[in-house]
């Protein structure tokens, strides 16, 4: 398996600090609270990267697995667990999230500035298939990101500039997608989750990034 982020891998919690201050990392691990999260709940992050998120919910006391396709995150997650004073237990998977086929077994599904590297039919099937990973009923997806763009048009433009930056920095750097603001709330009401909670992140002045959590129904 190729590792698209074995070079820029090292440094990509600080890059995220020098883009977005601490409003990225803010974003990943909002929904990760006591009132989403139970011990003993299990958790499954998509692209975890350095895992900020990951931590915080081992921390939490939820059974933590993790699924990400470069081994570069998997090892700078694993330094970041080696160094915790508690005895974190984390579950790593090294492989493509499509071959993850443990249906309906998760309390909640985590992608974290995930989906935005793939180009739209890409992201659609697998966004698809992390709702299939969700427990029906009370299972909930949690999607952070960069914020669809909204208010006024000058608001708009400087959300869609400040993301086509980072879009082309990583598609220089990975060969990442590079598309239009996906609109995630919109995308979870179609896979039939209801928004249950939002929290949005702002960064020099401006709307740049949202947590969604979205809960799955029984049907």
């Amino acid at each position: 398996m190729g590792d698209k982020y074995k070079w820029i891998g090292p440094a990509y919690d600080f890059l995220s600090t020098i883009y977005g201050g601490e409003s990225i990392h803010n974003c990943k691990r909002a929904m990760l609270t006591v009132e989403h999260v139970k011990p003993g709940d299990k958790v499954l992050i998509a692209g975890v990267g350095h895992g900020k998120d990951a931590i915080r919910a081992a921390e939490i006391g939820a059974d933590v697995t993790v699924v990400d396709l470069s081994e570069t995150m998997l090892t700078k997650l694993q330094e970041a667990v080696d160094k915790h004073p508690q005895d974190l237990k984390i579950r790593k998977i090294h492989s493509d999230i499509l071959k993850v086929d443990e249906l309906e077994q998760y309390d909640m599904v985590i992608a974290n500035f995930f989906l935005n590297v793939f180009y739209e039919d890409l992201m659609s099937q697998i966004l698809a298939h992390l709702v299939k990973l969700v427990k029906p009923g009370t299972g909930k997806m949690v999607i952070g990101d960069f914020s669809y763009p909204e208010g006024n048009i000058i608001k708009r433009n400087l959300q869609k500039f400040y993301w086509y930056i980072a879009a082309l920095i990583f598609y220089f750097a990975t060969d990442n997608a590079v598309h239009k603001i996906y609109n995630y709330p919109e995308l979870l009401k179609k896979h039939g989750l209801k928004i249950k909670d939002r929290k949005d992140f702002s960064y020099l002045g401006l709307s740049c990034y949202a947590s969604v959590l979205g809960e799955k129904s029984a049907g």
